[in-house]
């Protein structure tokens, strides 16, 4: 079954998926960390959601360093398909705006998904309708 993406139905598909998965391993450098994301062109307006240790999560963690805003096209090629290069472009063109601490962000770049984090994503992707 496929699950419009960043729809309500979406978001708790992918709590049913990670519940399934059972304990996901992070990375360490992912642990404690959330970043805000707010998708500028969601249909009814911004979508907020949040990347909290490396798992994607409907709204926004009041203590993140960062929020990042970009468009839902460059946030699937980039935390759906794990497009790192789509990141940086994105950011050097200018389609990505941040605010609070860059660094925690740009570690994010750097860091390898656990085995864990790459199933729960090709089950994602699997899901997910664009």
């Amino acid at each position: 079954m496929s699950f419009s993406y960043l729809s309500d139905a979406w978001f708790a598909e992918i709590e049913k998926i990670r519940a399934s998965l059972g304990d996901i391993e992070v990375p360490a450098a992912l642990q404690g960390l959330a970043i805000n994301i707010v998708i500028t062109d969601g249909a009814n307006g911004e979508i907020n959601m949040c990347l909290n240790e490396g798992m994607l999560e409907r709204g926004h963690q009041d203590d993140a360093p960062a929020t990042m805003s970009l468009t839902q096209d460059l946030a699937f090629r980039i935390f759906v398909e794990n497009d790192t290069s789509a990141g940086m472009q994105g950011f050097m063109s200018g389609q990505i705006s941040l605010t609070g601490d860059m660094s925690r962000v740009m570690a994010l770049q750097m860091v390898e998904p656990s085995e864990g984090q790459k199933q729960l994503q090709s089950k994602i992707i699997e899901m997910t309708a664009r």
